[in-house]
């Protein structure tokens, strides 16, 4: 039932000096002048201008047009592709973005499209109105995205326990290499062809409802801006050393943490209990699926659209079960990414172990996979 696909080759560093080096000036150059032939606004002739990556890799939505505040840097063209855009020494990719695209989060798209990693104040910069590629398919090689899984917290490592340190040096190491942080729902927007993501996308979540993950995980995810997702089984809520309502309602509102559900009691749905008909296994799964997800979205306010096995583990029923009760994703922990063509209902996730190290941890972020096509 389920297509999986082989451990990417490709490195975690892949890509870490083109996504600093940008374009050749006369690339921009050529698009200055196509989109002023075809009807730009111009402000003044362009200043040694910088750049467009390769036509393959342009971004197919289009962005509102945002009014612009009082004071901006210089606009020299303007078409419904394009903006190019000098940057004052106020301007950061965040607020090019939010002017021009409405939405500081998308400021990866004017990143990955110029192959910088911030703005520089008189340099000209391309602004694409049209986002695209929503498969991740290129000429060498697919996007894949790594969905990193945590469990606990503690002052002492263990196999399924991080320290604060080394969870911070990771989110440290995501944050200095460029990697973009994306929420669950994005990766499944992508799934559906809804979207395309930034080219280093990495989805991180919290398995169980360890009280670890208000303590240690929420104060740094808040320092990084970084969204996650908790799957939480409702039996363990308000137990000892589990999260209560209050300091999820707490993480919720801060707008990086997703509450989703992971089961009611945490057994494996998988295993049927001794004499039990088809029917009455279906009603536990049922009961499994519906009530998590009902106690989570009346307490917290939240929509309840994303499912962790527990265990990891799954079957065609237990899919089906999940489908029916209008679930649009589920995530096992099969190490490995996601590309385009990933079930959603079995989407991969890579365990995080406290016994690694940090290159431990680069060697899982593969975000691309290459094609030898010889």
């Amino acid at each position: 039932m389920h297509r999986w696909f082989g451990r990417s080759a490709a490195i975690a560093g892949r890509g870490d000096a083109a996504g600093r080096r940008p374009l050749p000036g006369a690339a921009l150059s050529a698009i200055v002048a196509l989109a002023i032939a075809s009807g730009c606004a111009t402000v003044e002739t362009p200043v040694a201008p910088t750049p467009p990556p390769e036509p393959d890799r342009h971004p197919v939505v289009t962005f509102p047009p945002v009014a612009a505040p009082a004071s901006t840097g210089q606009l020299l063209a303007q078409n419904e592709r394009y903006v190019i855009y000098v940057p004052t020494a106020d301007d950061t990719l965040k607020s090019i973005a939010r002017r021009f695209l409405g939405s500081d989060d998308l400021d990866w798209a004017i990143a990955d499209f110029n192959r910088v990693n911030r703005a520089l104040p008189g340099q000209p910069i391309v602004v694409p109105l049209q986002r695209g590629n929503t498969t991740g398919v290129f000429a060498d090689g697919y996007q894949t995205v790594p969905i990193l899984c945590y469990h606990r917290f503690g002052t002492v490592s263990g196999k399924m326990t991080l320290t604060p340190a080394n969870f911070a040096a990771q989110l440290d190491y995501l944050a200095r290499n460029d990697y973009r942080v994306i929420r669950l729902s994005d990766l499944v927007e992508f799934l559906e062809g809804k979207r395309s993501l930034p080219k280093r996308a990495v989805v991180i979540t919290i398995d169980d409802g360890y009280v670890s993950a208000y303590h240690t995980a929420f104060p740094l995810l808040k320092r990084y801006g970084f969204p996650a997702t908790v799957f939480v089984y409702s039996d363990f809520i308000g137990s000892r050393d589990a999260l209560t309502w209050a300091q999820m309602q707490e993480m919720v509102a801060s707008g990086l943490v997703d509450v989703q559900a992971h089961s009611k009691t945490h057994s494996n749905l998988t295993l049927r209990r001794s004499g039990e008909s088809d029917e009455r296994y279906r009603d536990r799964l049922d009961w499994e699926i519906r009530y998590p997800r009902q106690i989570v979205q009346q307490r917290l306010s939240v929509r309840v659209t994303h499912f962790a096995y527990p265990y990891g583990d799954t079957n065609e029923i237990v899919v089906q079960r999940l489908a029916r009760a209008d679930y649009k994703s589920a995530v096992t922990v099969n190490p490995g990414p996601n590309a385009f063509f990933s079930p959603a209902f079995a989407l991969r996730r890579t365990m995080i172990f406290g016994d690694h190290d940090l290159e431990a941890f680069k060697a899982k972020l593969q975000v691309f996979r290459e094609m030898d096509l010889r």
